[in-house]
């Protein structure tokens, strides 16, 4: 796979804002995550495969010094202001070379969100800032080990003692568990039987809290460089304005984070992959010399291709479209789960097929090839198996789908756009 940057597809302009200021502003941050990638990301791949049990630090902090961790804060806390589309095309453009560095990038532009969307004024100004000059990053903490993504199975518990709350419990799979300097936890602050939509809580706790601990970071089967840790938190006291949104609504809190951020990132985490798994597979069966041509000359293997090519720009389609929408403040909520699940579902066919056309080859530790196989595994649980993605579109189906998050935070997700490049 080539880290060599390509031109922004024509078919994307559409999605790309209403104004030629505005594709002019996104064309230039196409290109300049397409730089970075190739200067950045692309060396730093090969030595998180070299060393899966290091935690990735500087590409992080060379991607929190361009404030891309803040892409879609507004100005006035320090933030580019630049929208859903920026952030995808940032995760997209990243992911083609490296899965793992854009991660990094997405695992924290969750909680962002969530403080964007829920915190207080005085709360964002407390904590947005250091996302956007890169001294805070942050992670989502939901998922346990018990419970697993069931959030109604949340069994960490907040209890409250005088202007304090008490937090103990044990989070697991936490992206950037080992960066974050805070980390927005969900947490049970109801007896049991009480509705989960009145049950849970947000709040944010900072790293140096005692009684909380991280385990040494364990590589998985992909996004080498990447941390998906624990916390463990035992009796951890966080004053009371570390709050975020009502108490007893933290439930709000999780699903509008997941749908609004967590799946439209993970479909640009699949779209890169998918993206990587075309062009490499495409540039071996055109240098493979076979019966006096070359592989790529094989109807067999072009029509394997077609079909390759079919889901990826589908895929691409679907993923800025979404965002497009919610950039526009219009009601999109399905349109996100979609991208996510058909956009991890069709990268995965597609990878399947490029192992196959690859022969043996693709079976070598050291080519790029497994690289993405083991990535794109992992787009598939965060934010919902494609089970609970589907549970949701039949809702959508049905006229089931009552809270429309894109709609409800419209206010917030209709950004003013500033350049998107800009430092």
């Amino acid at each position: 796979m080539s880290a060599t940057p390509t031109t922004l597809p024509p078919a994307l302009r559409p999605y790309l804002g209403k104004t030629d200021e505005d594709v002019a502003c996104h064309e230039l941050l196409w290109d300049e995550a397409d730089a970075f990638a190739v200067e950045h990301a692309a060396p730093r791949a090969v030595r998180m495969e070299a060393a899966p049990g290091r935690v990735e630090r500087k590409v992080a902090d060379l991607m929190a010094a361009r404030g891309w961790f803040a892409v879609t804060v507004p100005a006035v806390f320090g933030g580019l202001g630049a929208g859903h589309v920026a952030k995808t095309i940032l995760i997209h453009r990243i992911a083609r070379v490296s899965a793992a560095a854009a991660a990094i990038l997405q695992a924290t532009l969750i909680p962002v969100g969530a403080l964007l969307h829920f915190a207080t004024f005085e709360q964002k100004g407390r904590w947005l800032p250091g996302v956007a000059d890169g001294s805070l990053l942050l992670s989502i903490a939901v998922t346990e080990p018990l419970a697993g993504g069931h959030i109604g199975g949340i069994e960490t518990i907040a209890e409250r003692v005088g202007n304090e709350w008490v937090i103990t419990g044990s989070k697991i799979h936490i992206g950037n568990s080992h960066l974050a300097g805070a980390h927005l936890v969900i947490a049970r602050t109801a007896a049991a039987g009480v509705s989960t939509s009145q049950a849970l809580t947000a709040f944010m706790v900072e790293a140096d809290r005692p009684g909380l601990s991280i385990p040494d970071h364990r590589p998985g089967l992909g996004l080498h460089g990447f941390s998906v840790g624990r916390l463990d938190l035992d009796h951890v006291r966080v004053p009371g304005d570390n709050v975020v949104g009502e108490v007893g609504k933290g439930l709000a809190v999780a699903q509008s984070s997941s749908i609004l951020y967590g799946r439209p990132n993970l479909a640009a985490v699949s779209l890169g992959i998918h993206e990587a798994v075309v062009d490499t597979t495409t540039s071996r069966l055109k240098t493979r010399a076979r019966y006096r041509g070359a592989l790529s000359d094989l109807p067999v293997l072009r029509d394997r291709i077609g079909g390759m090519e079919a889901r990826l720009r589908a895929a691409r389609i679907l993923a800025y479209q979404s965002v497009h929408l919610l950039d526009q403040g219009l009601s999109c909520d399905a349109d996100l789960i979609n991208a996510k699940y058909l956009g991890h579902q069709w990268a995965v066919q597609s990878t399947q097929d490029a192992m196959e056309l690859h022969g043996a080859h693709a079976l070598d530790r050291g080519y790029v090839l497994q690289r993405l196989w083991r990535d794109i595994q992992h787009t598939y649980p965060p934010a919902g198996t494609g089970e609970v993605q589907r549970i949701r579109l039949a809702e959508a189906a049905f006229d089931e789908d009552h809270i429309q998050w894109s709609e409800r935070l419209a206010a917030e997700a209709a950004w003013a756009r500033p350049d998107p490049t800009a430092a």
